[in-house]
C-alpha cells in the first residue's frame, strides 16, 4: 500500500522536480551539461542557499539528473523493444537501437550527461543511483542476448577469442547470463553496445549533418545490422 504524502512532502517533491526541470532547461539553453546553483536559483526566484535544503551540493543534483536520464532513456528503449514480437530478436534490436538514437538526438544534453564527457569537477559516487541506473540500462541488452540463446538462435560471434579477464567480468558483472550466453558472446554484447553508442554520438553531435536524413537513417540501420551479425544475433 502506497503511503499518502503530507502537504509538506508534496511541496518538497514538487520543488525538487522543478529544480530538475530548470536544470535541464538551462542545459538545453546553454548547450552544456555544466550548471550552477546560482543560475538555477535565479531562474526559480530563489536564493542559492535555499537550494541546499533540497540538494547537498551541485554534485548531488547532477547525480540525481544522471539517474533520471538513465531511467528515461531506459523506459523509451524498453517501450520500443516491447512493441516488437518477443521472438523477433533482430527486430527488437533495431527498435531498441533506434529509440536510443532518437532520444539522444532529442535530448543531446541529457545524453551527454550520462554517456558523454564528464562534467568538469563532478565526482560520481562509486555506488548509488547512477551505478544502479547504468546496470539497469545494460541489463536490457543482456536480456536480448539471453532471449536469443533461449530460442536457440544465438550464433557464435565473428570474433571468438576472449580474454580470461573479460570472461571473469561476465561472471562478476552479469551473472544473469549464466551458461546461456558464453564469454565470447558477452564480449560481442559489449561490442554491440559500443557500436550503437559510437554511431549515435556521431549522429547526435552533428558529424553526419552533411548527409540527407534518409541517408543517415539508412546508415544507422545498416550499422546496427552489421553489429548484430558480428555478434551472432539473427537479423533480416
Amino acid at each position: 500500500m502506497t503511503a499518502t504524502l503530507t502537504r509538506r512532502e508534496r511541496q518538497r517533491a514538487a520543488t525538487v522536480e522543478e529544480i530538475r526541470e530548470v536544470a535541464r532547461g538551462l542545459m538545453r539553453e546553454q548547450g552544456t551539461t555544466d550548471v550552477r546553483f546560482t543560475d538555477i536559483a535565479k531562474e526559480m526566484g530563489m536564493t542559492p542557499p535555499a537550494l541546499y535544503r533540497y540538494y547537498a551540493d551541485r554534485d548531488a543534483l547532477l547525480t540525481d539528473l544522471i539517474a533520471e536520464a538513465y531511467s528515461e532513456l531506459g523506459r523509451e528503449v524498453a517501450q520500443a523493444r516491447e512493441e516488437r514480437d518477443p521472438d523477433d530478436i533482430g527486430g527488437r534490436w533495431i527498435a531498441a537501437g533506434t529509440a536510443y538514437r532518437d532520444w539522444a538526438r532529442r535530448e543531446p544534453q541529457q545524453f551527454a550527461l550520462i554517456l558523454g564527457m564528464p562534467v568538469p569537477g563532478y565526482v560520481a559516487p562509486q555506488e548509488g543511483p547512477t551505478t544502479e541506473a547504468a546496470k539497469d540500462a545494460m541489463s536490457q541488452l543482456s536480456a536480448l542476448f539471453i532471449r536469443a540463446a533461449e530460442l536457440g538462435v544465438l550464433k557464435e560471434p565473428l570474433v571468438r577469442e576472449v580474454s580470461d579477464e573479460m570472461a571473469a567480468c561476465a561472471v562478476d558483472k552479469h551473472p544473469e547470463l549464466g551458461d546461456l550466453v558464453p564469454p565470447e558472446s558477452f564480449q560481442a554484447m559489449i561490442q554491440t553496445w559500443a557500436t550503437l553508442h559510437g554511431i549515435t554520438c556521431l549522429d547526435a553531435y552533428g558529424q553526419f549533418d552533411w548527409m540527407t536524413d534518409e541517408a543517415r537513417d539508412a546508415l544507422f540501420v545498416s550499422t546496427l545490422k552489421t553489429a548484430a551479425l558480428a555478434a551472432g544475433i539473427p537479423i533480416d
